[in-house]
């Protein structure tokens, strides 16, 4: 069977997402073409000639970029049996099938799609039957299959110490055995994570070093979920590539439940630490279940510095509780830190999102606030009780979108304007900043582009 893998987003990676089905898919004996939208272009003939189209899901982003996708396929193509893949099609699956989607599956999705190609090649998956497990699996993984996707070159590249390395990318888990109530994972995993085998995770990383890669992204939800197991990890990398950089995703508290373990980061190569903080508020935090505080995201902030790790924390600025005093004190508490070079400018303007299915909807006063679900946007809308903060969101969206390589350090001070002219004058006080170190881009490691949830 001929069939067509589809990402139309994954944040300037290489999708694993097309690599690790490609893997399965071949080795079952079927033709397979990966096409990243983000680098690549569709041709109609390639539409035509699949028996099979599946799209990869795993962010709201990448799921908004694949409905118009749908539609032209669906239109080349009326033949072609369409599935949707990935943690985001789970999540929109009314409106996917609306559009023609006939097999939606989960986050543990590779044995699924070998399942469901082998139903439609013997002829049996033609009733438009739902074809996946009801339980995540536990996967016997195979090492992904990149041969005919676009050079790891012409993805994000890290800059750091002033040159440019190129970047891979590999999980070494996948879910999250947290329960967050804003995260899209918590919906499809519920508090469960799957490891990928240390030889599969050091295979994947051996072919994208022998393709060029310098530095190496782990898109685990959380790396020290099994921190053994991602020791066990790094410490095999930097024995056989001693050259070689990666970064990861932590929690804050598994940052200080675990901080014996950060110098052993930093000694086997790792450069910094994305950790999402979301707020400094801890009435916030609370609301969103992040089982950390204001005071653990500062003493996160000092063990990361003592183990020479740079700690790059992610926000969701703004929340139905935030207020303008609150934000206030978000970018005086950054600047305090020291933190201003480590935040990519779209963190600044990050707004809640209620996706369908998330954890959100058990609070009684976001059920409240919530107009009806947005088929388009692929989420409630929610407006916030005082419409300054609304306004004020805006306005840092339209000053921080496209400057990502823009000067992190001006567009702080600009944000801090705008800050300044919404709060009213008996809370100018708490503007009152200590002047921005000087900002040289290349003392903070970083990628072309950023990394948000």
């Amino acid at each position: 069977m001929r069939i067509l893998l589809i990402s139309t987003y994954e944040l300037g990676r290489q999708p694993f997402g097309l690599a690790s089905p490609a893997a399965w898919l071949r080795e079952a004996g079927h033709e397979v073409v990966c096409v990243d939208l983000s680098r690549q272009r569709l041709d109609d003939a390639a539409i035509r000639a699949a028996s099979l189209v599946a799209w990869y899901l795993p962010m709201h982003t990448a799921t908004r970029l694949a409905l118009p996708v749908l539609q032209r396929v669906r239109a080349v193509n009326p033949t072609a049996h369409l599935c949707a893949y990935g943690l985001y099609a789970p999540l929109n699956e009314a409106h996917l099938r609306a559009l023609g989607v006939e097999t939606i599956l989960d986050g543990e999705f590779e044995a699924d799609l070998v399942a469901l190609a082998a139903a439609l090649t013997s002829g049996q998956a033609h009733d438009r039957t739902r074809v996946t497990t009801q339980a995540l699996p536990r996967l016997a993984f195979r090492v992904p299959d990149r041969s005919d996707l676009p050079p790891l070159a012409q993805y994000a590249r890290l800059h750091v110490d002033r040159e440019l390395r190129v970047v891979g990318y590999t999980e070494a888990t996948r879910g999250c055995k947290h329960r967050c109530r804003h995260c899209p994972i918590v919906p499809i995993y519920n508090g469960n994570f799957r490891v990928v085998p240390v030889e599969v995770v050091l295979a994947d990383i051996r072919q994208q070093v022998a393709a060029g890669a310098r530095h190496i992204s782990f898109g685990d939800p959380d790396f020290f979920n099994g921190p053994t197991h991602a020791l066990a990890i790094v410490t095999a990398l930097a024995r056989e590539w001693p050259g070689l950089t990666y970064d990861a995703i932590i929690k804050v508290e598994h940052l200080l439940r675990h901080r014996a373990l950060l110098p052993r980061l930093r000694e086997t190569g790792c450069l910094f630490i994305t950790s999402a903080v979301e707020a400094v508020d801890d009435r916030i935090l609370e609301r969103l279940d992040k089982h950390h505080t204001r005071t653990d995201f500062i003493e996160a902030v000092a063990a990361c510095r003592e183990a020479s790790l740079t700690l790059v924390p992610t926000f969701v600025a703004f929340t139905p509780w935030t207020t303008l005093e609150g934000y206030a004190d978000l970018i005086q508490t950054v600047a305090d830190l020291e933190l201003v070079p480590n935040v990519p400018t779209i963190q600044w303007a990050i707004r809640l999102l209620i996706p369908e299915g998330s954890r959100l909807l058990e609070l009684e006063d976001v059920r409240a606030l919530i107009e009806p679900f947005d088929r388009e946007a692929l989420v409630y809308r929610w407006r916030h009780p005082d419409p300054r903060v609304d306004a004020l969101q805006r306005a840092i969206e339209a000053r921080t979108a496209g400057t990502r390589r823009g000067d992190r350090a001006l567009v702080f001070r600009e944000v801090l304007t705008l800050v300044q002219q919404a709060i009213s004058a008996p809370f100018a006080p708490l503007m009152s900043l200590p002047p921005v170190p000087p900002f040289v881009r290349a003392s903070v490691p970083y990628l072309d582009e950023p990394w948000y949830c």
